[in-house]
């Protein structure tokens, strides 16, 4: 960024949310917390409040090996969208795989593994699953055993 130009985005934190900052960075764990810190250190730096760092985006994004767009991006984000949606990871405009199932359809596959087994099967396997939605109509077509099984996983349901 040059030297003359004037930050459009000025980011004054508060007190409390310093010590919100400050606590994410002290619990991060696992890969997202990790990148949630890395948000909380970079807003923690370009602070330019009374108890603020005041770094510049590109001291900033040298420090914690980020682009400079990133750290330019996340003070537009505080400001713009709040302190909250800063920490978050910002949702993908565009994701590269569609969802196969949404959660009406989740919701659907549930009740089904909840209700009677096949008959001749004393358990719901995968791919008896994938194919029971089809049937039922809660899926156009049949998706793979995989995307029944991480479905399960994330809502913690046991299928078998």
């Amino acid at each position: 960024m040059h030297a003359m130009s004037k930050k459009r985005y000025i980011v004054r934190l508060s007190v409390e949310e310093r010590d919100i900052l400050a606590a994410v960075i002290k619990s991060a764990k696992g890969r997202l917390s990790i990148e949630k810190r890395t948000r909380a250190q970079v807003l923690l730096k370009v602070d330019e409040g009374k108890h603020g760092s005041g770094w510049t985006d590109a001291r900033a994004a040298e420090a914690f090996d980020v682009h400079e767009v990133t750290v330019r991006n996340l003070r537009e984000r505080l400001v713009a969208e709040g302190f909250e949606r800063a920490l978050e990871r910002k949702p993908q405009e565009n994701p590269s795989v569609v969802r196969k199932l949404d959660g009406r359809a989740e919701a659907r596959l549930i009740a089904t593994i909840q209700g009677p087994t096949p008959e001749g099967r004393a358990k719901w396997s995968l791919r008896l699953l994938s194919d029971r939605i089809v049937e039922l109509g809660i899926t156009d077509e049949r998706v793979s055993y995989e995307t029944i099984r991480r479905t399960l996983k994330k809502t913690r349901s046991n299928h078998t």
